[in-house]
């Protein structure tokens, strides 16, 4: 097994890379063209961007220069809180596929709930299901409350939730809600950032495996079920954080490295993105 052939199954029967690659601000044009190019050279097939993010075009560009047939290449993005609604939704992703240079994505997300749109625009992503404009539709960045209010009127769930999640952040009862309703759960950030590089009991885990710390917390993400998208513009880091499939942790060890959680979030707190509608100043 290896980062292309890693595959997880969905809730709704199509099948996504457990590992892809993150572009978030990535955003010289030359760099994210290199990035993708080494990304896809070490064997990444999924590629995560978003409407927020403003390098929808770069990614739609670099993976075109591939020449890669598009049934090999999975593609993510998220419709952003300015997008939601039922028509702005469906407007902004027609939008999406033109920069994408694709007729459709594989995945499809809500990059927040906001609690003005909430229906509404998840009703437009079963309509573009339908229409084949997405394979798959989930959402980003939802609790466990937004994913049981959401269920009271969808009629299809979310196959997969991106959330924050790392050592210092392991959401283990949201990830245990999710595995529960056949939600995968996706790490964005799942390297925290890097701030948990020098913590003490991940560099003792990651010495003795004679891997990084980063390669430890990817493996520990990996045996949890969680799916990851690691960003790097590094060749170098690009192919390290990609060769995690030779070794294993144990379970003593993945109950020391669960053992360092802080319930500490880099980013915002969903539930007050969605009673604002919007992200605040963080």
């Amino acid at each position: 097994m290896n980062v292309s052939d890693n595959l997880l199954t969905l809730a709704d029967g199509n099948q996504m890379p457990q590992q892809g690659f993150g572009v978030y601000k990535i955003t010289d044009h030359q760099e994210f063209v290199n990035s993708i190019k080494a990304a896809w050279q070490a064997g990444y097939r999924l590629f995560d961007t978003a409407q927020m993010y403003e390098n929808e075009q770069f990614l739609g560009e670099a993976l075109t220069k591939l020449q890669a047939p598009r049934s090999e290449i999975f593609i993510t993005t998220k419709v952003s809180e300015t997008n939601q609604g039922y028509e702005n939704t469906i407007k902004s992703v027609k939008e999406s596929l033109t920069k994408l240079q694709t007729d459709y994505v594989d995945l499809l997300l809500i990059h927040w709930p906001i609690n003005t749109e909430f229906f509404e625009t998840w009703r437009a992503f079963e309509d573009l299901k339908k229409a084949g404009l997405t394979r798959s539709i989930g959402v980003s960045n939802y609790g466990m409350v937004h994913l049981q209010y959401l269920a009271t009127q969808a009629h299809e769930l979310p196959v997969v939730n991106q959330i924050e999640v790392s050592p210092y952040m392991s959401q283990k009862p949201l990830l245990k809600f999710q595995q529960e309703h056949n939600i995968v759960t996706q790490a964005w950030s799942p390297l925290g950032r890097g701030k948990i590089f020098d913590d003490p009991t991940l560099v003792k885990i990651a010495q003795g495996k004679n891997r990084s710390v980063a390669q430890v917390v990817l493996r520990w993400h990996l045996q949890n079920g969680v799916a990851i998208i690691p960003k790097s513009v590094h060749a170098a880091r690009i192919n390290e954080n990609a060769a995690i499939y030779d070794f294993t942790l144990t379970n003593e060890e993945m109950t020391i490295m669960d053992s360092v959680n802080k319930n500490h979030r880099i980013s915002k707190e969903p539930e007050l993105v969605y009673e604002f509608g919007e992200q605040y100043p963080y």
